[in-house]
């Protein structure tokens, strides 16, 4: 790979992780700011699924499979965690 094609890889994976930053701040409003229990839980389950695929772009662009290998097991615990949480709205309601 050029030096050209470096910079150029490097720009698009620098905007891809920026906008997906930027969609988690956003989610971190509707997790503060959620008119319900439950709009406050997609929005915590939509931020670790962004932090997710975070981690995988910077994995790909700095070359780390340790990184997609956290993502992954970050992933799995998220995905218990979110069942945790429906399972405790559902008694409570």
């Amino acid at each position: 790979m050029g030096e050209e094609d470096r910079r150029m890889s490097a720009y698009l994976f620098g905007i891809a992780s920026a906008v997906l930053v930027f969609a988690a701040l956003l989610m971190v409003g509707r997790l503060f700011w959620g008119p319900t229990v439950a709009d406050r839980a997609v929005a915590l389950d939509s931020i670790n699924t962004l932090v997710m695929a975070t981690m995988i772009t910077l994995g790909a662009y700095y070359d780390s499979v340790v990184m997609v290998d956290v993502a992954i097991v970050y992933g799995a615990l998220s995905y218990v965690s979110t069942l945790f949480i429906a399972r405790y709205l559902e008694r409570r309601l």
